[in-house]
């Protein structure tokens, strides 16, 4: 074959094989998700998590927390947790903060304050710095790597903090693996692309989380094939049969 009609030939092939997946990705937008009819009540909870499994994080030697009492300015502070766990304030003294949430803590210093000092106390600790806590994002996204858990933090703000969406990757199908106090490891699937349009709940990232963005099969084909196709146009010893 002569090297012009070659050349023309790979061509076509190029815009077809465009064609063919500018129409196939028209129809996959334009047909709704289903859900598997046979789908167990597990699948469901992996996507959607309880508001309760969302504030599970536990205060740790050297994180920063900021902590006020509504209508009592005096009695607001930014503390560290020393290297024993503890945590001094007004009125209160001394309280062992580590390995407590946020919640758990806040009653537990309404709890002091309401002894002697005020009637029903409005107390919020909110976790500004968690130094001692790292999660770690893996897979197709821009910046792979470790980073520190500073304050609480969802699965999309670190998808953002990694860089963000590598170009193949997956955003339908994120694991996390998270280690439970029983020593076993726990795999959550999340879809966040639902997550960002509001469809399913933004989860909360803990401590020691391991988080894989998976490559799709589907892109990474289809750029191979493209990436193929053009180089044997471009390649002069194409035309050697």
């Amino acid at each position: 074959m002569k090297p012009w009609l070659c050349l023309f030939a790979n061509s076509i092939a190029v815009a077809s094989l465009a064609l063919c997946l500018g129409s196939v990705s028209a129809q996959s937008a334009s047909q709704p998700t289903r859900s598997a009819p046979n789908a167990s009540a597990n699948d469901a909870t992996q996507i959607r998590m309880p508001a309760a499994v969302l504030d599970e994080y536990k205060i740790g030697s050297q994180d920063l927390l900021d902590i006020s009492v509504y209508g009592q300015a005096e009695l607001t502070r930014t503390v560290r947790v020393n290297s024993q766990g503890n945590i001094s304030l007004p009125l209160v003294g001394t309280v062992m903060a580590i390995g407590l949430s946020s919640i758990q803590l806040e009653r537990l210093i309404a709890d002091r304050l309401s002894e002697q000092y005020l009637q029903n106390p409005q107390v919020t600790v909110f976790v500004k710095e968690a130094i001692s806590s790292r999660f770690t994002v893996e897979g197709a996204v821009s910046k792979p790597g470790v980073f520190p858990l500073q304050g609480p933090t969802t699965l999309l703000r670190a998808i953002a903090l990694a860089g963000g969406q590598g170009n193949l990757g997956d955003l339908t199908n994120v694991k996390v693996f998270r280690m439970q106090t029983d020593g076993k490891q726990e795999t959550l699937t999340f879809d966040v692309e639902k997550i960002r349009v509001g469809e399913a709940e933004d989860p909360r990232i803990m401590s020691d989380d391991l988080i894989v963005v998976n490559r799709s099969k589907t892109r990474a084909a289809i750029r191979d094939s493209v990436f193929s196709d053009i180089l044997s146009v471009f390649n002069p010893f194409a035309f050697i049969r």
